[in-house]
């Protein structure tokens, strides 16, 4: 009997359910049963969500630590999620765009010849590398007439016929040289992290890995991410 009812309606006409009147039009368009129903579906799975999260809350130990709260914060109520390091700064997106893997090389291989050419002209020869006794002086003067006496007894001690203006001058020249070194130093460590995030990128990219690398440890400011490949046995 049902397959008699079932080949009957194949043959009726199949009715539409009415639009939106003229005079209602500016409500937009009239909701059909199908979308009352995706409408509540979507509010009921809301509610057992809210309800789920607030039985979650009331049974939670305050005293509990999780790691999540070491990345979020709440800020006047809300909830914030915490932003992650960016791996690159600034200046090293824009290196690694503009330039490519050979100037970086160049560039730091000329740091690193202007950092051995100050290495070789400061020599430390005036500091004694012998241990000695320590004492505490107690004056009544300030610390600037103390280390001008230090200062003076050092001059005698090692340099008598040397005037004590040209080696105040030569000291000065030779503090002017340490802080060049120590901005080629940072100069060249950036172009060196710069120069592996490169070279990382362009293995990572390479056509000819059949399994994608595993990522280890991500990179940041002062390293280039680590990565790890699977042994591929050659046929």
């Amino acid at each position: 009997m049902s397959v008699w009812k079932k080949a009957a309606k194949a043959h009726q006409k199949s009715h539409k359910e009415r639009h939106q009147p003229d005079d209602r039009k500016h409500l937009g368009l009239l909701e059909k049963k199908k979308d009352y129903v995706r409408r509540a579906q979507d509010f009921n799975e809301k509610k057992e969500t809210l309800k789920l999260l607030r039985k979650r809350a009331l049974n939670k130990n305050p005293d509990e630590f999780y790691h999540h709260m070491i990345n979020s914060k709440t800020d006047n109520g809300m909830h914030f999620e915490k932003e992650a390091e960016e791996e690159d700064t600034p200046e090293q997106v824009r290196l690694m765009r503009s330039q490519d893997l050979r100037y970086i090389t160049i560039k730091k291989t000329q740091e690193q010849r202007k950092i051995e050419k100050l290495q070789a002209q400061l020599h430390l020869t005036s500091v004694d590398h012998n241990v000695k006794n320590k004492h505490i002086y107690f004056t009544k003067n300030n610390k600037s007439s103390l280390k001008e006496e230090k200062f003076k007894q050092l001059a005698q001690s090692e340099l008598p016929d040397v005037d004590l203006d040209d080696l105040a001058e030569a000291a000065k020249k030779k503090k002017h040289l340490y802080n060049e070194l120590g901005k080629r130093i940072r100069r060249e460590k950036e172009l060196s992290v710069v120069q592996q995030k490169i070279e990382m990128k362009r293995h990572v990219e390479n056509k000819r890995n059949v399994l994608p690398p595993k990522r280890l440890k991500k990179g940041n400011h002062n390293r280039a991410p680590i990565y790890v490949w699977k042994y591929e046995r050659k046929r």
